[in-house]
């Protein structure tokens, strides 16, 4: 239904991924990700939440611990990966909230 009527492709994670850059800097990537869940996914947690807003930020520790320090819900579990960093908040509304971090580039020699 998605790639017929509305021309997006789906991965194989169920999600399309829209990649940018920003015209005063065009080497500089970004990415926009919407992506469909099963209805019967734990991955938002508990309550009826069935969408993710998902921040890319540039210092993932720094940002959790002023989250923290104002009062924002911290979920203490942690993912990364060779690409990426993500650690999630929870709103004051019980939203679940994505935050993630590319990971720094190798150094070459």
């Amino acid at each position: 239904m998605y790639a017929n009527h509305l021309g997006l492709t789906l991965s194989p994670y169920c999600r399309v991924d829209f990649e940018w850059c920003n015209k005063d800097s065009p080497e500089t990537l970004g990415k926009t990700v919407w992506a469909l869940f099963p209805s019967n996914t734990e991955y938002f947690g508990a309550g009826p939440q069935r969408a993710r807003v998902n921040y890319r930020v540039d210092d993932l520790d720094g940002l959790v611990q002023q989250l923290e320090a104002g009062g924002m819900g911290i979920d203490l579990r942690r993912q990364k990966d060779e690409n990426w960093r993500f650690a999630w908040i929870i709103d004051p509304e019980g939203n679940r909230v994505e935050l993630w971090e590319p990971s720094q580039p190798k150094a070459t020699s």
